[in-house]
């Protein structure tokens, strides 16, 4: 098994992108399918999940409750008005571009939806 980073950018403009890469990520958290697995939200992605409903809310759930979601970007969530909505879902706010450079230095295999 390996390492995955699920780093999700498609948003309202992509939901169907979106969603499968959050219940991909979900379903594979839930089966430990990799030895690790973490999520980065980006771009679009920030937006779209402070409206989530349904099963992709409930991949969001999950993946949220296996400690799997690192964090979404702290820039974007500013610039888009979302920051207080993600921390109140207990989203960490980052430098993406830190965040996705630890993983991908420390082995991660970068899965981009």
């Amino acid at each position: 098994m390996g390492k995955v980073l699920f780093l999700i950018i498609a948003g309202k403009e992509d939901p169907e992108r979106a969603n499968i890469g959050l219940v991909n990520a979900s379903r594979s958290a839930e089966a430990k399918r990799y030895d690790d697995l973490k999520v980065i939200f980006f771009g679009p992605s920030e937006e779209y999940i402070t409206e989530l409903n349904g099963p992709p809310l409930e991949a969001f759930t999950k993946l949220y409750n296996l400690g799997a979601i690192d964090s979404a970007c702290v820039f974007i969530a500013e610039r888009s008005g979302k920051k207080e909505k993600l921390e109140s879902m207990g989203v960490s706010l980052k430098p993406a571009g830190e965040r996705i450079s630890h993983y991908v230095n420390s082995g991660y295999t970068v899965l981009s939806f």
